[in-house]
């Protein structure tokens, strides 16, 4: 049985970690399958702000962005993305950041004679989908440096269980909680 640590503090009122969840669910006799944090391979990413976008000189379907990540000065970005435009919010990934999407190990570079010192990325390269018509388009409101994960609330860790045939109450979320509370997790 796979679910969220959110998930289960719907029905279950407790401060504990999901390690010490984890670990709780082992004493009751549930194996631990995997204990995971979608974020963990997000943490780098932020949210940037695309301050400038103007044609690259050197080819057509590239395009020159000046990107504001809320660190400091602007930093330019060579990218490919058919609607990276002026104005729009994206998801920035700084040289030296592992692409879950496409297994590289991104490194500042020059692209066809312009600087590229990061990656705006497509919902592909995050690893979370198959979309890769263009670069991820956050809404206006989305906080300039903020962490990726956290504002698309996939900082939520998960924990998967396996379930024995004599275990039928652990096949939902409800049981397990009650199997929790009754360890005295509960707050």
């Amino acid at each position: 049985m796979k679910f969220t640590l959110s998930w289960l503090k719907d029905y279950l009122d407790t401060d504990a970690s999901a390690e010490e969840i984890a670990e709780a669910l082992t004493h009751l006799g549930l194996e631990l399958e995997e204990l995971s944090n979608p974020a963990e391979k997000l943490k780098r990413f932020v949210i940037a702000s695309v301050t400038e976008a103007k044609q690259h000189p050197n080819a057509d379907r590239l395009r020159v962005c000046m990107v504001n990540t809320g660190t400091g000065g602007p930093i330019q970005v060579v990218c490919g993305a058919p609607n990276a435009r002026t104005g729009m919010k994206g998801v920035f990934a700084p040289p030296g950041t592992h692409i879950p999407g496409t297994g590289i190990d991104l490194k500042a570079g020059t692209i066809r004679g312009e600087q590229s010192n990061g990656m705006l990325l497509s919902e592909r390269e995050l690893g979370l989908s198959d979309a890769h018509e263009g670069i991820v388009d956050l809404p206006a409101d989305a906080p300039v440096g903020a962490s990726y994960a956290a504002y698309a609330g996939l900082d939520d860790p998960v924990i998967d269980v396996a379930v024995t045939p004599n275990r039928p109450d652990a096949l939902g979320i409800y049981g397990i909680a009650r199997d929790l509370a009754a360890k005295r997790l509960a707050a």
